[in-house]
């Protein structure tokens, strides 16, 4: 044995009772659980660690993570290393960096610089699905990246290959190729596709596109993950849309942040609880994740009309600086409802910046819209528009327009898991990205007994694992993997505020991936353990 975890609070992500353990492991596996009663001798190590008084779990899964670049660029990656998180699911809503060809990738890097920065830092070596995996595990001069990495072909970025940025049904060739690329990318190692169906250009696509590239995702056994056409107005019909459209394509559906936010969705989870437990009982296949928190993030462009948008980045700023189609953005934000803003006319005072790309435009952080207005002696518009067009649209905001109660609905669900969505540009991000998994385990499992502790635990390894439909991860068995989290269930919480958003967490001392510490004592070690997990067969280049 290369360690043995003496005396631990094992919670072995099955949500049945912990148990008291000693777990050995040797060659990055689980290799012996000796419970407190068993007979027999106790496995021995070249290492003992003492673990009486702390609890013994799988690694957390973050179902949705922005760390696509972050990974490439980050060797420590405490924001996520620190939280226990082992896994992470990238290539999410519908954007993201494979497959791309030389026209798109520069697109998307535009598109998205609010999320993962402008890309100037990295070596853009890839540009299939399979070569971007590979650059995960070959990164750092072959050493790795710090956790495991899972990837999701972006249904955006494959329009946008495909189609390009136009608002129109796609023609058969066109469709033919986004059915090509999807198919590779999953031959290639993806465990499924993800949309983003308020941004563009994927929200330009309609239901029978999304079901004929679903139908190819089933075939390789994958799961679709949309973030779905609206959170706000409209958001039943529109999780009745996939649940629907999913199942006429026989396709897995895992719902992306999956929440009912603005005031017209107040109270109303129980209806979307019921739309859900009505499809599993009829034999859908559906999962869903959350993050514990009320606001949501994402960019400013975000929020724009999608005819705004059409065209590309460029277009929006040519059309930004039109006074009379700003003055007509202006109308759909504040009054029609634009679809960028879930169908709901925008108020500037849930708007809070929380980045921006141009250094001068620092001062705006951490203001809401409209507070930089009334600083400016402008009415909100204004200056909405002139940070998108000073800051070449990479501005980030956080929107305070959930609801606590629905949360917590929607967290107790029997297909619920746990997602960061985390963004960890900006200057004072959305503290999500460094404080999901604590904040789950400390305040909503001990503190406001929403979940037991083994309930939470297994909504963050057990149940994200048989999503991924990985056959030797998220629970602790003996031959599964030793990605594991040790924390103390007394002190275990969330560093992260809104204040001070890049707080490290408390009261998680270790955390292994492939039996290795990647963090110790409280500490980043060296180590970089993490790899990309493939779906099926798809092996990885060199793998070894």
């Amino acid at each position: 044995m290369d360690l043995v975890i003496r005396d631990a609070r094992v919670i072995d992500g099955t949500a049945t009772p912990s148990y008291r353990a000693d777990v050995a492991l040797a060659d990055g596996r689980i290799a012996e659980i000796h419970r407190e009663d068993s007979p027999g001798r106790r496995p021995t190590a070249a290492r003992t660690l003492d673990a009486d008084g702390l609890a013994l779990s799988p690694g957390f899964v973050d179902m949705h993570a922005h760390s696509d670049l972050a990974l490439l660029r980050d060797p420590d990656h405490s924001a996520k290393a620190a939280q226990g998180v082992t896994l992470e699911v990238l290539g999410q809503d519908g954007l993201s960096y494979a497959p791309v060809d030389d026209r798109t990738l520069a697109e998307v890097r535009r598109a998205i610089t609010g999320w993962n920065g402008d890309g100037s830092d990295i070596d853009f070596d890839w540009r299939s699905v399979g070569e971007y995996l590979d650059r995960l595990d070959r990164n750092f001069g072959g050493r790795g990246i710090a956790v495991n990495a899972a990837y999701l072909i972006p249904q955006g970025t494959v329009r946008m290959y495909a189609v390009g940025w136009d608002d129109r049904p796609a023609t058969d060739a066109e469709l033919a190729r986004m059915r090509q690329l999807v198919a590779q990318g999953m031959a290639e190692g993806a465990v499924g596709m993800s949309s983003g169906l308020t941004y563009t250009p994927g929200m330009y696509a309609d239901d029978a596109e999304l079901t004929a590239l679903c139908r190819v995702v089933a075939e390789h056994g994958g799961y679709y993950c949309p973030h779905h056409r609206s959170y706000g107005a409209g958001a039943l019909e529109a999780y009745e849309e996939m649940v629907a459209l999913t199942r006429t394509a026989g396709c897995a559906l895992h719902l992306a942040h999956a929440t009912m936010n603005f005031g017209v969705n107040e109270g109303r989870a129980p209806e979307l609880l019921a739309l859900l437990d009505g499809a599993l009982d009829a034999g859908a296949d559906i999962s869903l994740d959350t993050y514990p928190y009320t606001p949501g993030c994402t960019t400013l462009v975000a929020m724009l009309p999608s005819w705004a948008s059409e065209g590309g980045p460029e277009s929006v700023l040519t059309r930004l600086a039109d006074d009379a189609t700003a003055a007509r953005i202006c109308h759909d934000l504040e009054v029609v409802g634009s679809d960028g803003c879930h169908g709901v006319p925008i108020e500037w005072d849930t708007i809070e910046i929380s980045g921006v790309s141009v250094p001068d435009l620092a001062a705006h952080v951490g203001r809401t819209v409209a507070e930089s207005a009334r600083l400016r002696g402008e009415e909100p518009w204004v200056t909405a528009r002139r940070l998108l067009m000073e800051d070449r649209l990479g501005t980030t905001i956080l929107q305070h327009v959930g609801h606590e109660e629905n949360v917590r609905q929607i967290m107790r669900h029997r297909v619920h898991t746990g997602g960061s969505d985390g963004i960890l540009q900006g200057d004072k991000p959305h503290p999500r990205a460094y404080g999901t998994f604590p904040q789950y385990l400390g305040r909503y499992a001990r503190e406001l007994g929403i979940l037991s502790l083994e309930e939470c635990v297994a909504h963050l390894t057990s149940r994200p694992a048989a999503r991924l439909r990985l056959a030797d991860r998220g629970y602790v068995r003996e031959g599964y993997r030793a990605d594991l989290v040790l924390f103390d269930p007394a002190t275990v919480a969330a560093g992260s505020t809104f204040d001070e958003p890049r707080t490290l967490p408390t009261g998680i001392p270790h955390v292994l991936i492939d039996g290795r510490f990647v963090i110790e004592d409280g500490k980043r070690t060296q180590v970089l353990a993490g790899r990309s997990v493939r779906s099926g067969g798809a092996a990885a280049a060199g793998a070894r």
